[in-house]
């Protein structure tokens, strides 16, 4: 399933629940239901969309609920999300209502302490009104 195609941009619609990992080299849109992890360049995700499973993007910008670990190299956490797990970050982005039961990491402190016992150093982090 390595085949490349013209496509840079994947939409999975409210209607659609999938059960699975999920892998795309190109922007992905999720609205529906996916229980699985996923991977992808740029992750978008719609307020009604429900994810259980990790998620790894260069990218992502949250609006639903997520039930798994997040790492992402710019992540944006909008008012509407609400996510349980941890969260690896570079730069990252919370509206002040977003909900997060999890610990954050930036991603160096990760690669530096596999168990989080170190503090992240000056991380990237605005709170957006």
């Amino acid at each position: 399933m390595a085949s490349k195609s013209n496509s840079t941009f994947s939409v999975l619609g409210s209607d659609l629940t999938i059960t699975g990992d999920i892998e795309a080299s190109a922007d992905l849109h999720i609205d529906g239901s996916v229980e699985g992890d996923i991977a992808c360049s740029s992750l978008v995700q719609g307020e009604e969309s429900r994810v259980k499973g990790a998620i790894k993007a260069e990218t992502a910008r949250l609006a639903g609920t997520v039930d798994g670990s997040i790492t992402a190299r710019e992540l944006v956490i909008l008012k509407t999300a609400r996510i349980t797990g941890d969260v690896f970050y570079d730069a990252l982005t919370i509206e002040q209502g977003a909900q997060v039961e999890g610990r954050f990491a930036h991603r160096d402190a990760k690669a530096k302490a596999p168990g989080l016992t170190q503090p992240a150093t000056k991380p990237e982090l605005a709170v957006a009104g």
